[in-house]
Formats: structure tokens, C-alpha cells, sequence
């Protein structure tokens, strides 16, 4: 199995990326192939002892920055001979050279770059960036979170296929339960978007369980929730920053007298496993659905556990077929839909 990891993505880079990929080759014990500027990766490389088998560096001079916006990105992305690392790595999954790319860096820059070189499967309107949420006994998928502002229900409607896919190849899961996300239970609730797309979702055979609310997807009670870019962004946002909230304001909490500080060292075990369930490092990245291609993006702030556990996303993806398993999916749901016309 051959991953790529962009050696330019984490805002740290490369160290993070150098370290996660001596760590991974050493891990899996197969070759990590890490993109970037092949004098700057070689010389962070010379840091750590000889893994078996080594890393092999491809070089990329050039990449995608923060900054990168409009018709920059655009062309970055697209141009042939683009040599920033996301173009690069992602070209080595077209040539066959590698089976999965992993990046730490911008969004939209991986976004377009995949779309545009690597382009979508077959019948997909629209690629979807995915993330997981803790929730209550473990973790849901939720998507779209940023790719997406302006969505139409047939969107929605590939995205829950989707989450259905990677719930049941990925994560084990034989019949994900997939929720609407909405401001309301009721069938009728919801902007008119959601109320719009509930009856493509109820006829589609799909385990769906209807509208949900943030009490059902912290609670547990799906497998996959979907919904548009903008809500989902700021879902996202919003979760993390509530989590951040709490954590920091417990942590003052318990250590503001001496007799706080010692219920926080009684307790000490479960606010590790509460760092764990929030900590995004845990899972590493997330996988960028419906492009023609693995390509999994982390968060900006990884460092080499979360990239070596991003590394370990991308096998499991691999290993589980996904991108085949997709692209069955998708073709299913298209004959369904001729049959359907045509009745």
C-alpha cells in the first residue's frame, strides 16, 4: 500500500509531516511517500534514525498557502504543470503510483486541486468534505462542512450515499442510520432546502431515521448526518468552540483553590478520556467524498500523532475498496432513479 502525505499542509510544516512519516514507515512497515520541497524535507529527514523501509521523498517546490484564494487557487490547482505539493501527490494517485493522498493543509485548496485532477466519480453532482463528531457511544459522520454552501436536495441526497458507503465499508457499520439535520423533528420543519429533500430521503431505501436536531446527533441516535456546507461549517465551528469552552472552564474551575485540585486529580482519569473523545488527533483526518480518488484532510493544527493516524484513516480507506464501493453505489442509485422516470 502506497500513501502520499503532503509534506506542506500542517501549519507547522514539515516537521509534523517528516516525523508522522519516519513514524508511519516504521508502523505499517511500508513506504510513506511525503511531497514537497525535496531539499528543506531531506534536510528535517536527516533528524530521525533510518526507518525501514525509508521515506521516499517526491519533490514539489511549490504550495498552497492560506492565503491562496480565487483564480490563485484556481489556477495552482488546475494548471498542468502545477508543482504545489497537493497537485504533485494527487497526480501520483492518476498515474497509479500511489492509492491515497493525505494533507494537513487548505480546505478549498484540496478541494479544488482534487477536483480538478483528479475529477468525480462517475454521477456525482458534488464532492463532500466529511468530518466525525463525538457523540454519545462514539462517533457520527457528518457532511458537508464547507464544501458546499449553496446546496439542491439531489446534493443532500448523494451525500447521505456518501456517509451510508464509509459507515458500512470503513467503519463496520451494516445499516448506518442517516438523520436530516434540521431545526425540528417534524417532517415539515427545516428551511426549503431540508423540506425539500425529506422526500428524497424517505423513498430512497435508505435506513432513514428523519429530521434530527442537535440533541440526536450528540446523543447518538445516527450514524450519519447530513447537511448543507454553511450549516455544516458552522456546526463545526460552533461544536469546537463550545467544547474549548468547557474544557478550559472546568480546567480553571478545578484548579482555582487546594481543594479543587485535589477532586481534579480524582477525576483525572476522566477528563483524559474526555480529551480523547474531543481530540481530533485521534481519527487524523477525514476522507473528501465523491472525488475520483482517496484524498483525506486533516486539521491544520496536526502534529505527527494526528498525521500518523491520519496515515492509518487512509489504509483502512484503502483496504475497505471505497472509491469502488462509491462508484457502485452511485451507479445503483442512478438506475434506480432511470427506473423510476421511466415508470
Amino acid at each position: 500500500m502506497r500513501i502520499v502525505l503532503d509534506g506542506m499542509g500542517s501549519d507547522n510544516c514539515p516537521e509534523p509531516e517528516v516525523q508522522a512519516a519516519v513514524e508511519a514507515s516504521i508502523k505499517f512497515g511500508e513506504e510513506i511517500i511525503i511531497v514537497g520541497p525535496a531539499d528543506e524535507l531531506a534536510q528535517h529527514l536527516t533528524q530521525y534514525p533510518t526507518s525501514d523501509p525509508p521515506v521516499r521523498i517526491v519533490d514539489a517546490p511549490d504550495t498552497i498557502t492560506m492565503q491562496d484564494k480565487g483564480l490563485q487557487l484556481a489556477l495552482k490547482a488546475k494548471r498542468k504543470g502545477s508543482k504545489t505539493s497537493m497537485a504533485v501527490g494527487m497526480d501520483l494517485l492518476t498515474s497509479g503510483e500511489a492509492d491515497a493522498f493525505v494533507t494537513a493543509g487548505n480546505t478549498g485548496g484540496a478541494l479544488a486541486t482534487a477536483y480538478y485532477r483528479l475529477g468525480t466519480i462517475p454521477g456525482v453532482e458534488r464532492p463532500s468534505v466529511s468530518t466525525f463528531f463525538p457523540v454519545q457511544g462514539g462517533s457520527c459522520v457528518v457532511l458537508d462542512i464547507g464544501a458546499n454552501p449553496d446546496c439542491r436536495p439531489e446534493y443532500l441526497m448523494q451525500f447521505a450515499v456518501f456517509g451510508m458507503v464509509y459507515s458500512q465499508r470503513v467503519r463496520g457499520i451494516t445499516d448506518p442510520r442517516i438523520g436530516l439535520l434540521s431545526n425540528g423533528e417534524e417532517p415539515g420543519k427545516g428551511n426549503e432546502l431540508v423540506r425539500d429533500t425529506y422526500p428524497l430521503f424517505e423513498k430512497s431505501g435508505l435506513n432513514f431515521v428523519g429530521n434530527i436536531e442537535g440533541k440526536e446527533l450528540f446523543g447518538g441516535e445516527v450514524d450519519v448526518a447530513v447537511t448543507d456546507g454553511f450549516t455544516g461549517n458552522v456546526l463545526l465551528k460552533s461544536s469546537e468552540a463550545v467544547a474549548k469552552l468547557l474544557v478550559d472552564t472546568l480546567r480553571q474551575e478545578l484548579t482555582s483553590s487546594s481543594r479543587t485540585k485535589i477532586g481534579a486529580l480524582l477525576a483525572k482519569p476522566a477528563f483524559t478520556k474526555l480529551k480523547a473523545l474531543l481530540d481530533p488527533a485521534e481519527v487524523g483526518a477525514a476522507p473528501l467524498l465523491g472525488v475520483n480518488g482517496l484524498v483525506l484532510i486533516g486539521h491544520g493544527h496536526s502534529d505527527a500523532r494526528a498525521l500518523v493516524n491520519a496515515i492509518r484513516s487512509a489504509r483502512k480507506a484503502v483496504e475497505a475498496d471505497l472509491i469502488s464501493a462509491l462508484k457502485s453505489a452511485i451507479e445503483e442509485r442512478q438506475a434506480d432513479m432511470n427506473t423510476e422516470e421511466n415508470a
